[in-house]
This record gives C-alpha cells, structure tokens and sequence, in this order.
C-alpha cells in the first residue's frame, strides 16, 4: 500500500474521534483532493493513557468501515526505538524511526573514512535543481557530517532491518525522523543523509528534518516565516535531486511533525508544493484532543464542568504534567487564569480561551499549551471522561472534523482563490 502524495498525521488520544477526523478526509476529497489519513500515537502517549496499538487501529479501521473510505489509510507507530518497537509491530504499518538521540554520536573511525571515500565525487561544486547557488561540498565537510550522523544513520538501519524481519516485506512504511534536535540540517546535510539511508536499503516514504524555530505543542510557529520557507524549498530540491542520483523511492516525499496548529506556515508550505509539485506528510499531536475539551465546555452543564475540573486539576499539577514537554512548550505560568476564576467563566469564556484564534481578545496560547499536555488527567478520569465524549458526541465531532478540514488541510492541500 503506497502513503500517496499528500497524507496528514492525526492523533486520537482516547480513541473517539476516528470518525469526525476521517470526515475531514471525506471532505476533501469530494472537492478533488486524495489524502491519506494516518493515525499516529507515540509510545508515550501509549503509556500515559493505558491504550495500545491495537486500540489506534481499532478505531481507525472502524471509522473506515462505517463511512465507507476506500483509499489507503495507515496507524503510525510514532517516535520509535529498538527500545519500544516490538510494541507495535502487529499493529503498526507506518514506522517513525526516530534516530535524534544518535545524532552527535562520534561514528567509527573506519566507517566514517569509508562514507568520505564512496561519495568523494561529490567533492566542489554542486548543482542541485531548485537550489538558488550550487552546493559547495568539501572533503572536511563530509567527514563532519560523517561523524555527526553516521551513528543516527546506523541506528535506523538497524531497527528497518528489524522490521523487515519481523513483518511481511510489504504494506507497510518508514519515515526517519531526525526533528527532536538542536539545530536544522543543512542542504548539504540532508543529501549525505539520505545517501547514507539509501545505502542501508531503507524504502523510505518520509523523511522528517528539523527546521528553524519552534513547533510549541498546539500553538502557531515561533520564529521566522521567511527562514522556514527557504529551509522547506531547499529540503524540497534536495529530496528531488536525491531520489534520482541515490535510487530512493520516487514517491519519497518530506514529512513536517508539526506539534499542531502551525497556522502561519501553511501557505508558504502551499506554494513550495505547488512549485516543486511535491507531496509532503504534515504530522499533528494533540489538536483533536483540545478539539474535545471544546466541544464540552460548548456543550455547557456538566460537559463545562468537566472542562473546568480538568483546567484545575492541571494548574495543581503544572510541573509534573509540564516536565515531559519541556522541550515544546512555553508557559508562562503567572499569565495562566486562577482555577477559581474559570470557575466562574460561562461556555464563550472557556471556548474563546482555549481556541485557537489568535485574533480573538480571550485567546490565552499558555492556557492552550497547559490543557494540550494534560491528557493524562483526562485518562485518569477513566469513565467519566468517556462517557462525556459520548454523551456530547455530535459537538465534540463537529469541532473535531471542523478544525482538521478548515484549519489544516484547506490551506496546505487544497486551491487558494
């Protein structure tokens, strides 16, 4: 089963919302736009909440049958290791390799000579489609990106091959994931790792860099527009150029892991699309999840109450809940409401807080980002919260399917007027 061109990553924390998401999907295609929904859920968030891989599929293959999708569809083991891979194998057929903890690791000594001797033609200038000056590739340069990846690089080949030998040799995919790092690959880079993967055999559908700035879980991209937007062009060319001269998958296309909501990106990830003619994954975490917080408190009565207990208990938690995202949020905790003061807030207040509408005057982006990783506390309520997402389903699905299609796919997949 091949991703297709276009494919967006939705995450389903209590595993309700397959159905409202998959409508989004629906949508577009009725106005002539294939996407290919994929369901991600990383190890972590597994833990969190008490769910299992086959829970994500579950839910997703129920969704696909009950509105009759007939396109591809996959359930993506996300941000995985050798550590954790066995977990979801049976269940999995979309595998995020995520190597960023072996970038850096100094590579053996042999093995980076080698990788400077097999691609030493590359040495001067170098012309790549697309890129506005030609590369210029020097032989120090190969052996600092040798030594600073070849590890990360190993790291992948090693748990593919793992997968390959546990799962059948089809139907299923690899993205590398190379984001939760310090610093953007350069073009230069980024070509000498996917000549690296290419030489492990790796089919890779996806392949998810780091870019400049902040990608803050379930608020909009902090840092210069105009940078990502040469960064995402230039990555564009560089996969282009690749899958030619290294005999990578033709259908190989970038992967964007988003934290959600990263409004202001979007048209400019629209036009390098449409440029280059390229396909491209976008990965969301937690926006749906937020989505069914709004839904309750819309709904009033007991499903606002629910909202507000869950904010209060989130406020007495702050470092606990805060400490595992500490690399993709900023909250600054004095500009967070008092409990007691949402307390008092009607079904607007709650809503316009939480939403994300930077336009709107109650929009409070650290409110957002304490409830966005304070799923645990909903997960802790077990069958109450459940029960509110059935009792409130049709608001809760309607915000869900309203936010995926109006505020995601539109702009990045469809035709602007």
């Amino acid at each position: 089963m091949k991703l297709g061109k276009y494919s967006f990553g939705v995450g389903d924390r209590f595993g309700q919302q397959a159905k409202a998401q998959l409508q989004a999907f629906i949508q577009a295609k009725s106005l002539g736009v294939t996407i290919t929904p994929v369901w991600n859920k990383s190890f972590r968030e597994h833990q969190l909440i008490g769910s299992k891989p086959e829970d994500v599929r579950d839910a997703a293959d129920r969704a696909v049958r009950a509105l009759g999708w007939k396109d591809g569809y996959f359930v993506d083991a996300d941000h995985i290791g050798m550590k954790n891979v066995d977990f979801f194998l049976d269940s999995s057929d979309f595998f995020t390799i995520d190597v960023a903890d072996f970038i850096g690791q100094p590579a053996d000594i042999k093995k980076r000579a080698l990788f400077v001797e097999q691609h030493k033609r590359y040495l001067g200038s170098l012309e790549i489609p697309g890129l506005a000056e030609p590369l210029i590739v020097t032989r120090e340069q190969l052996e600092a990106i040798a030594n600073k990846y070849l590890a990360a690089i190993e790291a992948a080949g090693k748990i593919y091959a793992y997968l390959y030998s546990k799962k059948s040799h089809d139907g299923w995919v690899v993205e590398v994931s190379m984001d939760e790092t310090n610093s953007p690959q350069t073009p230069t880079e980024l070509l000498f790792i996917l000549a690296g993967l290419a030489q492990k055999e790796i089919p890779l559908a996806t392949i998810a860099p780091k870019f400049s700035g902040r990608f803050n879980k379930g608020i909009d991209y902090i840092g210069d527009v105009g940078q990502f937007a040469t960064e995402f062009a230039q990555d564009l060319a560089v996969i282009r150029f690749a899958i030619d001269e290294f005999s990578l998958p033709d259908d190989l296309k970038l992967s964007v892991h988003s934290g959600s909501d990263k409004f202001s990106i979007y048209p400019v990830i629209r036009r390098a699309l449409v440029q280059f003619d390229a396909g491209v994954h976008i990965k969301t975490a937690g926006t749906t999840w937020l989505e069914e917080l709004i839904g309750l408190a819309e709904a009033g009565g007991d499903g606002l109450s629910l909202a507000k207990h869950i904010y209060r208990l989130a406020w007495e938690r702050f470092e606990e809940l805060c400490a595992p995202y500490a690399t993709v949020i900023d909250i600054h905790r004095e500009t967070l409401p008092q409990p007691d003061a949402v307390a008092r807030w009607d079904e607007e207040r709650f809503v316009t807080t939480l939403r994300h509408d930077v336009h709107h005057p109650n929009y409070n982006p650290h409110f957002r980002q304490l409830l966005h990783v304070a799923y645990k506390i909903a997960a802790e309520l077990g069958d109450r919260y459940l029960e509110a997402l059935h009792r409130y389903e049709a608001q809760i699905a309607k915000n869900v399917m309203t936010n995926i299609f109006e505020r995601h796919i539109q702009p990045i997949f469809l035709p602007q007027n």
